[in-house]
Parts: C-alpha cells; sequence; structure tokens
C-alpha cells in the first residue's frame, strides 16, 4: 500500500511546540512505516520523519516572519504535493479545504481528516467535494452541518505518543492550563477556579497574532507571577515535565472543541483532567475515573476539590488503551482498505482486447447474396 500523506505548512511534522495536527500526523506516519506500509509526507523542509519526505519549502510558515503574504506557499505545497499523486493508492489530506478543492484533478482517492470545523465559507469546498472524510471525534460528526456530498468513512480518534509522556503518581500543588490562548480554550475562566480555590496555576501555551487582544485584555491582567504565573508556550520537553508534577489539568472549553489532545497528554502522565463537558471531552475523560466532567466554574472548583479520588494509574491505562499509535493506525488502516474496496467496485471493468473475425461488407451475406438493410 502506497500512502501520500499531506501535511499543512503551517508547522513542522513533529511541531516543537504547540501544533496538534501536526502532532497527529507525525504519529501516524510513523507507525504505518514501522507496519511496512510506503508512505511519503509532504510538509515543510524542517519536519524529521522516517517516511519519506517531499517539501515544497525549507521551513514551516508558522515561524517564517519574513514573509508578508503566506497564502502562495500554502498553494504551491497542495498543487505540487498532488501533482504526484497518480503514483500512490491514496491521498491522506490533512491540510483542509484548499486540497480538497484540487481533489479533483487527480485521480487518485482521497481521505480527509476533519481537523478543523466547517465555516459559512468553507462549506462550499465541502458541497462540492466528492472524496472520503473521517472525523476525530462522535461530537464533531454531530455537530457538522450537512454537506451535498463527501462520503463518511468513520470516527478515527487522535493519538499521542503514551511511551514518551512520564507517568508519575506523585503531584505537585500547582493547577495546569496548557493550551493555545484563546477565548475559545477559556484560560480567564481557569483564573477564576484557581483564585477561588486558593490554589497556584501555571499558564502554559501560545498566543497567535488573532488571539492576542484576548490575551492582552482577558488574561495578562490576571497574572501575579506568583499564584497566576505565565509559562509561554512550552515545548515538548518542557510540557511533559508540566503535565507529570501538576494536580490536575484544568480545560474550561467555550467551544465545541472537536478533541483536544492535551487531555490525553496530561492523563498519559497520571494526571487527572478536570474539563467542561463540551466538544469531545465526554469521549475523551471518563467521568469520575481519569478525571471530571462539569458544566461551569463552580463545578470545576468542587471537582478539584475531588481530584485525590481519581487513581494516576488508571488514567494512564485509559490513555494505553484507546489513545495510542496502535490503535489509531489500525482504524485509519481499515479505513484506507475500505475506500480503496469501494474504489475498486466502482471503477469500470476494462477487458482486454480480443480478436474478431472482421465484419461482412454492408449489404452482404457472406455466401456471395445481397440483402437489403432496413
Amino acid at each position: 500500500m502506497r500512502i501520500l500523506q499531506l501535511a499543512p505548512l503551517w508547522e513542522t511534522v513533529p511541531p516543537p511546540g504547540y501544533g496538534g495536527t501536526e502532532a497527529v500526523v507525525s504519529i501516524l506516519c510513523e507507525e504505518l512505516v514501522r507496519r511496512g506500509v510506503d508512505v511519503t509526507l509532504c510538509a515543510s523542509g524542517d519536519s524529521l520523519t522516517s517516511a519519506r519526505l517531499q517539501s515544497v519549502y525549507d521551513r514551516s510558515l508558522g515561524r517564517a516572519d519574513d514573509l508578508e503574504d503566506p497564502s502562495p506557499y500554502h498553494w504551491m505545497h497542495a498543487a505540487l504535493s498532488l501533482r504526484g499523486a497518480e503514483g500512490y493508492d491514496l491521498v491522506h489530506n490533512h491540510a483542509g479545504e484548499l486540497a480538497m478543492a484540487m481533489s479533483h484533478l487527480v485521480d487518485a482517492p482521497m481521505l480527509t481528516t476533519m481537523h478543523n470545523g466547517i465555516t459559512q465559507d468553507t462549506q462550499f469546498v465541502w458541497d462540492h467535494y466528492e472524496g472520503w472524510y473521517n472525523t476525530i471525534s462522535h461530537a464533531q460528526r454531530a455537530s457538522m452541518p450537512m454537506t451535498r456530498s463527501g462520503k463518511f468513512v468513520g470516527v478515527v480518534q487522535n493519538a499521542i505518543d503514551v511511551e514518551s509522556f512520564p507517568f508519575s503518581s506523585q503531584k505537585d500543588e500547582y493547577l495546569l492550563f496548557l493550551s493555545r490562548i484563546s477565548s475559545g480554550k477559556g484560560a480567564h475562566l481557569a483564573i477564576e477556579a484557581a483564585r477561588r480555590l486558593g490554589r497556584r496555576l501555571i499558564i502554559a501555551g501560545k498566543v497567535d497574532r488573532v488571539d492576542r487582544a484576548y490575551y492582552d485584555e482577558a488574561v495578562q491582567p490576571l497574572i501575579d507571577g506568583e499564584q497566576v504565573v505565565f509559562f509561554g508556550e512550552a515545548d515538548a520537553c518542557a510540557k511533559r515535565e508540566l503535565y507529570q508534577r501538576a494536580y490536575c489539568l484544568l480545560l474550561p472549553l467555550c467551544w465545541e472543541e472537536p478533541f483536544g489532545l492535551v487531555m490525553t497528554e496530561a492523563m498519559a502522565c497520571g494526571t487527572p483532567v478536570v474539563a467542561f463537558a463540551r466538544g469531545a471531552a465526554p469521549e475523551i475523560v471518563v467521568d469520575g475515573e481519569t478525571g471530571y466532567l462539569v458544566e461551569d466554574v463552580d463545578g470545576m472548583v468542587e471537582a478539584v476539590r475531588n481530584v485525590d479520588r481519581i487513581d494516576p494509574a488508571r488514567c494512564r491505562q485509559h490513555v494505553s488503551d484507546r489513545f495510542s499509535p496502535q490503535v489509531m493506525a489500525e482504524r485509519y488502516l481499515a479505513s484506507y482498505r475500505t475506500i480503496l474496496d469501494r474504489t475498486a467496485r466502482q471503477r469500470p471493468l476494462v477487458l482486454p482486447p480480443t480478436r474478431v473475425a472482421p465484419l461482412p461488407a454492408v449489404g452482404a451475406t457472406g455466401d456471395g447474396e445481397t440483402v437489403a438493410l432496413s
């Protein structure tokens, strides 16, 4: 099986810090290669992978501050990546609607993983997409708008490299908020919960330009450097240290999060999760066993007071059983086989050429007689 994996160009694969999609793509590629699948990864030139790397640009656009307009690089990344798709059995698209729009130009079947939601403007692309797609949670599937095209192949939940996350049953007293600093993630509500509990809160995450106003107005004024500490964006090593020692992870979601890798990462370290019961959180956290699902800040405060009832080992085992690279890869391989099987059955049967006797001349019977043709 030859698979072309198309990653976004915004972050390297794997990402040095924040970058959920690119982290999942990396894990999937590594596991598929380990299983003997022929994988080509189309990503930024500074990516690291065991697969064959194909790149249009030498660095991730998220770190190319000297570019005034990154759009042309996204266009060429999608176009040149798909140019060679004919030599592959399937294209697995993680790069969104741009590749979907170009899927009509290639014969290889495409599977698009919905790492993000459908917007009012991208709905147009989805309505004309003729390929396959999967969602990363049942909640995402239930919340997506109706589309007039596309073929749904199932739900495949994201995975993490469980073994790379250090487990500890011994915890410090600090609470942790680790995520992108945006209004949808609810950092300001985590601060409110920590203040009401009288506990120290460490906030770790990147602040994108689009979220700068939210950070400046709703988060930064609440940071005092003592009870509420802003760590900044944590790289792979730092976030593991923060997870491992945290008393629990707070995730007061203010939107329908389609997945949420931070929940699985924290639990892999034996750290319980207290999250608002929105989006995919109920599919990831086992309420009362690996953390608590709550409705508001009042519920979050009460849940933190009961976190000592959660067994860290149960958190780790839950992630190993449900969100490992092996589980995700097996589900994607099953999806690939389904798509290839159905695609093969839909293709017209092409018979080999056969030699036939030449037809007699028009009007002749073959025995010297002439007949009238009506």
